[in-house]
């Protein structure tokens, strides 16, 4: 089983970026991707989900309107838009997969790697 997130990097204030994370060794209509990020010094907070067959999707306040998660069934392959990006927003970004979407990061039952992002002008 494995999550691999990528497409992290440094960019400026307003900018964007688009995360990647793509799956292998599961099913993977049977779960919902989430996103979450971990700051220095802070605990690993989530941001965002999208159900596994509605395609609904959930986000925390600190993103809703700037960020947009989407998955490609074909691909086995999740995305996180960042759009309008903060110095607030450098941390560094992990997917995970639950059975449905949960803001706990305790529900999730596979993870990637975190992947760095650093807004900084």
């Amino acid at each position: 089983v494995q999550l691999q997130a990528s497409g992290g990097g440094l960019v400026q204030p307003g900018e964007s970026l688009r995360l990647s994370c793509a799956s292998s060794g599961f099913t993977w209509g049977d779960y919902a991707i989430g996103w979450f990020r971990q700051a220095p010094g802070q605990g690993r907070e989530w941001i965002a989900c999208i159900a596994r067959v509605s395609g609904t999707e959930d986000y925390s306040d600190y993103v809703r309107g700037r960020f947009r998660i989407s998955r490609d069934n074909g691909k086995k392959t999740a995305f996180l838009q960042m759009n309008n990006m903060k110095p607030e927003d450098t941390a560094v970004y992990y997917c995970a997969a639950a059975p449905t979407c949960y803001r706990g990061r305790m529900s999730y039952d596979f993870w990637s790697r975190g992947t760095q992002v650093t807004v900084s002008s």
